[in-house]
């Protein structure tokens, strides 16, 4: 049965992915065929074409390199090394006008945006499931040996501004959120400000970076805190200290040691802390139904597997917060997607900023996206939003004055309005080639990161299980 559902599910992914690509390459190929351009291959994917059919005069083809799509238009801008040759070089073509180029080439990051409008317009109408902790400004937990705790913060504090922009939410989902701010931050220290007990206060923190092998991704900054939620225990393995103590799904974590809990984090940090075989046991005031009550609890090392640290038991905690759903105009979806995109521009291109093209995402990352999207309660919802947001840096990125990119074309055909005559096809051939190359390069160097975070995810979700010894 799993089987089944991985299967639709990759399915669903595979049809939607080049859904975005179709939707964009046909801009081009109507806006050639209205401005009267020869078309030679209308393509899916690149490199050379693992399926093809000639339908009145244009091959229709899917590649092998799963990363893209595009129309051959032997009247534009040569893109030999990316589309292959597609047409008889002793064959006459007629010139175009820059203005034909610039609508062609402007076409594929207009039909882009106007599937993310379709998108938003129906994720108006349905909603968008949202996290609660998400939403929250709240810190729930801070690590008592991390950045944030030597900087001030606590569980707790209400995050209202970082480095004096102003916070909305934690998530990260939005530009003005307490993780974006975070990752994108230039200086040597973050500036919080944040309200405790209703009174303004200031924090300065020096973020920390968890080091990386050669084979992964540089680490972005983080300085260890989570958002506020409750601390709802899932499911509770047999024979575990937790379950010997009585505790059972829906149980409510109160308070750790007569401390608030603000987090399941809380309760985590303080299993991993009793890695000695003499660490105090922990009291934990738990809330049931109407009742409450105290529980003592010590960390023990389970039967298998053999290397595990002592954990208490709880296996999960419940995810209660992803029932709400908001309904986002499709101007706020758009405006979201435009700012986190020009963000993320902002960052690569500044040279404070520890965001690199390392931490770009290419079509393995989206795929794997869908697909965790897909397989998520509500996933439909989620995958709708998820697509707007795709759409829309679709067509901004493909505006990007660099060649081989939409906005190289453009830029070209105003070069050529300029100068009055076009770039010598022999230099210009020279020069795409160079660049599309370079781009290819670039997406297999994001693809090595993405399949290896995908595959270490995977690997960790396969971890074998916690087995504790029968108890008499």
């Amino acid at each position: 049965m799993q089987v089944l559902k991985t299967t639709f599910i990759l399915l669903e992914v595979i049809l939607l992915f080049n859904l975005l690509i179709f939707v964009h390459e046909l801009g081009h190929f109507l806006a050639a065929r209205w401005r009267g351009l020869r078309v030679d291959r209308f393509a899916i994917w690149f490199g050379k074409p693992i399926w093809k059919k000639n339908i009145k005069g244009v091959e229709y083809a899917l590649g092998w390199i799963p990363a893209g799509g595009y129309v051959a238009l032997p009247q534009m801008a040569p893109m030999d090394a990316i589309e292959g040759k597609t047409h008889d070089a002793k064959e006459p073509l007629p010139n175009i006008s820059p203005l034909d180029k610039i609508i062609v080439a402007f076409a594929g990051p207009l039909f882009s945006f106007l599937l993310a409008i379709v998108f938003a317009v129906i994720v108006w109408g349905v909603g968008r499931p949202v996290k609660e902790a998400d939403k929250t400004r709240t810190i729930g937990w801070v690590d008592i040996n991390g950045p944030a705790w030597k900087g001030g913060l606590r569980p707790g504090d209400e995050v209202i501004e970082i480095d004096g922009h102003p916070i909305k939410q934690f998530g990260p989902s939005s530009h003005e959120s307490v993780v974006w701010r975070i990752v994108t931050s230039e200086g040597t220290n973050i500036t919080f400000k944040f309200l405790r007990e209703g009174k303004e206060q200031m924090a300065s923190v020096t973020p920390y970076k968890r080091p990386t092998q050669w084979y992964e991704r540089k680490a972005m900054r983080q300085v260890l805190i989570a958002p506020v939620q409750e601390a709802i225990i899932h499911d509770v393995i047999t024979n575990s200290p937790a379950a010997l103590a009585g505790l059972r799904r829906g149980d409510k974590v109160a308070t750790l040691n007569g401390q608030k809990v603000y987090s399941p984090h809380a309760v985590i940090h303080a299993e991993e802390s009793m890695t000695n075989a003499n660490s105090a046991p922990v009291t934990l005031g738990i809330v049931r139904s109407n009742e409450t009550l105290s529980v003592t609890l010590a960390a023990e090392k389970p039967l298998s597997p053999a290397k595990s640290d002592p954990v208490f038991g709880i296996t999960s905690w419940e995810d209660r917060a992803a029932t709400a759903l908001i309904h986002p105009t499709p101007w706020e979806q758009v405006e979201g997607s435009v700012n986190q995109i020009a963000g993320t521009l902002q960052a690569l291109f500044s040279r404070k900023s520890d965001i690199g093209v390392q931490q770009l995402g290419g079509a393995v990352m989206i795929i794997r996206v869908y697909t965790n999207l897909f397989d998520s309660p509500d996933g439909w919802r989620l995958v709708l939003w998820f697509s707007v947001v795709m759409n829309v840096n679709l067509a901004l990125l493909n505006m990007l004055p660099f060649p081989v990119l939409d906005g190289g074309h453009i830029t070209l055909a105003i070069l050529e309005q300029i100068r009055r005559r076009p770039v010598s096809g022999a230099i210009l051939n020279y020069f795409q080639t160079a660049c599309a190359m370079a781009l290819i390069t670039f997406m297999l160097y994001i693809a090595f990161f993405d399949a290896g975070d995908w595959m270490r995810s995977a690997s960790q979700n396969r971890e074998q299980p916690i087995v504790f010894a029968p108890k008499k």
